[in-house]
């Protein structure tokens, strides 16, 4: 109406509407990003980089860090004196790719380690002194070791404590999440408040002082909204706000990531069918890949972040490989990032902001890009329509890496 006075809270949340309706150009790569095309990766354990390489021109490995800060099992014991990630980031970078760490340290650490619900297991140990104190020191480890290469490497920080931190906040507020920061005692941390805002900044001032060429990842849980837009196939405008709560999330921590990592799924289709009896939910249409295109764009615009996809299920539905048995599940998620009409897809997620896409299960059992079951070339019978035989070993049947290569065969896309 005319004349009529706009609320605060409802000018906000009209000019966010207005902002991922417009035609704001996607966000740039971070500064010290090995490349200006987008890009793909693939998981890699030790000692896998020579063979990348030959398999294919991925710009990217990864490796989770896991075990804990206090369990006497953590990545630092894996070899002396965390040279683990030292030899990792060496053979990466001795094969022209980028090393990956998924630093997944929390969940892992002691007292939560113990409580099957992870949501209150990183809750319990963001708010126990001693845990955070080993916490921060581990992480100041890590930076330690990734910066003696001198070049870039990325460390992504906790995939899932941002969405259950964000189920915990009130108000999509980082700071009304409580976190040990400066309380652990580090000098290094001093007068850095004690809340989730707290503990990104300090993840982002180490990072600087310790090593100035690692990048630095955030992760973005759609689940963190508590609406999964896969399951939930809300409407546009709901999307829209949905992706502007999980950039005002971002947005609270005043903390300066260099790259957000978000993800599809971390197990593929069939296996969530096969094994959690899900009924099909799980898989993707259009539909559901358009409303995660605009879901990230929404959140890209409203945070500037460039996106990288991460652990994208590996399965795909035309290798008789994938007969939906333990290692050859079925997805589809290969396919429309690099099977038929791929480059309008790809395009379409360009757009939103996303830069690379890093390929891998999340669990014992997904599939995977590599003979990870060790049985071999198979074709057992097709089971829907899944009839080309295997073109190697890999678990897969052969098609990503076949997709891959005429991914970077073709004019890769710019960014």
């Amino acid at each position: 109406m005319v004349g009529a006075r706009v609320k605060p809270a409802l000018l906000a949340a009209l000019l966010a509407t207005l902002c991922l309706a417009g035609t704001a150009s996607a966000a740039k790569p971070p500064r010290g990003w090995p490349s200006h095309r987008v890009e793909l990766g693939l998981t890699n354990s030790p000692g896998g980089a020579a063979a990348l390489s030959r398999s294919g021109r991925f710009r990217f490995r990864y490796q989770y860090l896991a075990g804990g800060v206090n369990t006497n099992a953590g990545w630092y014991t894996w070899n002396p004196n965390g040279t683990f990630v030292s030899m990792y980031a060496s053979e990466s970078l001795a094969h022209r790719i980028t090393p990956v760490f998924t630093y997944y340290m929390l969940r892992t650490s002691l007292p939560g380690k113990s409580d099957g619900d992870e949501l209150r297991a990183d809750m319990t140990n963001l708010q126990t002194p001693a845990t955070m104190r080993a916490y921060f020191q581990d992480f100041e480890k890590l930076l330690r070791r990734a910066n003696q290469s001198g070049r870039t490497e990325v460390v992504h920080v906790e995939p899932d404590m941002w969405g259950y931190a964000q189920q915990s906040a009130t108000g999509d507020d980082a700071a009304t999440v409580p976190v040990q920061v400066a309380a652990t005692g580090l000098p290094e941390l001093a007068g850095l408040p004690d809340n989730l805002a707290g503990f990104a900044q300090a993840v982002v001032r180490l990072r600087d002082r310790l090593a100035p060429h690692v990048l630095l990842a955030y992760n973005l849980s759609v689940w963190g909204t508590k609406v999964d837009i896969q399951y939930a196939d809300p409407p546009n405008g709901q999307i829209d706000s949905l992706a502007a709560r999980s950039a005002a999330f971002y947005r609270s921590l005043h903390a300066s990531f260099d790259l957000t990592f978000a993800e599809f799924s971390d197990r593929d289709a069939g296996f969530k069918e096969k094994i959690y009896g899900d009924k099909g939910a799980s898989w993707w249409n259009a539909g559901d890949f358009r409303r995660n295109v605009r879901y990230l764009r929404g959140y890209s615009r409203g945070t500037g972040q460039p996106i990288v996809m991460w652990q994208i299920p590996l399965g795909n539905t035309e290798m008789r490989a994938e007969n939906n048995t333990w290692g050859h599940f079925q997805d589809n998620r290969v396919q429309w990032l690099l099977g038929k009409s791929s480059r309008a897809h790809l395009k379409q997620y360009r757009a939103a902001g996303v830069i690379a896409y890093l390929f891998g299960g999340g669990a014992d059992g997904t599939t995977c890009a590599c003979d990870g079951r060790h049985d071999g070339i198979t074709n057992p019978p097709a089971i829907n329509g899944n009839t080309r035989r295997s073109l190697s070993a890999d678990d897969d049947g052969g098609l990503f890496k076949e997709l891959a290569r005429r991914f970077y065969r073709s004019a890769a896309l710019r960014i």
